[in-house]
């Protein structure tokens, strides 16, 4: 069963991973010592977020369903059914009151978790929304779909408020760097774009050299960033020159998520291979 995703806890040397087995689990970092497993979706795991203050994890999944689970009650406490298609990615609000998701069904949906219901429904993509992240410290979030695009929406109004043009295939992933102000976007030629988000422009666009790319992540000082391919190779870019600086190789199957630690020591991958690895 390979591991689909991984995410990091916002204080703490914690790392969940979500896996095809239809469970997460959660890990202490260094060692890898496992500290608990999520049970309870009925297909595989596809997302998987911190509430920001480390109490809550979102999961989505392939069962069509978000999930919201309580660490003290070490329990499931919300599922979301209103998405019809598989759910791939999941992500909290900085405030840790509303969950975003995307899906299959081509619509992203916002989740007052107060209220425990669908707030809103951002219909525009016409084709699977494959991935979903809040730009740092606003309303706004940011979706990569198979329709080869990548949207900004404001989530207060529901509307698209820009759409990016430039991939030639299903767009995978997005990311914010830390500032919020420049998004990465990957592609399943292996095509990475960075994008200016005040100016709306394109910035760079670097090349894997036609290994997909699965996602992607910058690290603190948004410098670089690590891209999860599908050759098995994690590939580490400067944003500022396009330059490729060095591959990590171990895998031994497609790598499906890469994130660099809080600290900046380490970078985190999982993959196809059943396996997440630390890298330093």
């Amino acid at each position: 069963m390979g591991v689909a995703n991984l995410c990091l806890h916002p204080t703490k040397p914690i790392a969940v991973t979500a896996s095809d087995d239809k469970t997460w689990k959660m890990w202490h970092l260094p060692a890898g010592d496992l500290i608990m497993c999520g049970e309870g979706h009925n297909g595989w795991v596809s997302g998987i977020d911190f509430h920001p203050k480390g109490t809550f994890l979102a999961s989505s999944s392939g069962d069509c369903t978000v999930k919201i689970w309580d660490f003290a009650k070490q329990a499931c406490t919300a599922t979301f059914t209103d998405h019809n298609q598989a759910v791939w990615s999941v992500g909290y609000h900085h405030s840790g009151d509303f969950v975003a998701s995307a899906s299959l069904d081509h619509t992203v949906r916002i989740w007052d978790l107060a209220a425990a219901k669908c707030r809103q429904c951002l219909r525009g993509h016409v084709d699977s929304v494959n991935e979903v992240c809040w730009q740092p410290y606003t309303g706004n979030i940011c979706t990569g779909s198979s329709d080869k695009t990548v949207s900004m929406w404001d989530c207060r109004s529901g509307l698209c408020t820009q759409t990016l043009y430039g991939h030639q295939n299903s767009c995978n992933h997005v990311a914010f760097n830390v500032k919020g102000d420049v998004i990465a976007s990957v592609d399943a030629d292996g095509v990475v774009k960075l994008w200016d988000v005040r100016m709306v422009t394109e910035i760079a666009t670097i090349s894997t050299n036609g290994a997909g790319a699965n996602k992607s992540s910058f690290d603190r000082s948004g410098e670089i960033i690590a891209v999860a391919c599908d050759d098995g190779k994690i590939r580490l870019f400067s944003t500022e020159t396009a330059e490729h600086l060095m591959d990590l190789e171990g895998h031994e199957d497609a790598v499906q998520a890469v994130r660099f630690d809080l600290s900046g020591k380490y970078i985190l991958s999982c993959g196809s291979d059943n396996t997440f690895r630390l890298w330093d």
